[in-house]
């Protein structure tokens, strides 16, 4: 079960629009950072074929700036 964790930057004046648009996504926890335009997202799919879907449609969101990773961790 692959789970990741990443900072998410929205693009600019999406913040609230990308918090919708990941909380929509299946597998995915987000938290908007506390005194930053930053949020951050949990990602916890059961297996790499989800995991590889979800990736698709995280890069195709359009309030989506970017993601940095800050963890990962796969059962392998």
């Amino acid at each position: 079960m692959p789970v990741f964790s990443y900072l998410a930057y929205p693009k600019q004046g999406a913040r609230e629009q990308l918090i919708n648009d990941l909380a929509a996504l299946d597998y995915c926890e987000v938290a908007p950072a506390q005194n930053e335009e930053i949020l951050i997202l949990v990602t916890d799919t059961p297996d790499e074929k989800k995991e590889k879907v979800l990736q698709k449609k995280l890069r195709k969101l359009k309030s989506l700036e970017s993601l940095a990773m800050t963890f990962g961790h796969t059962d392998e």
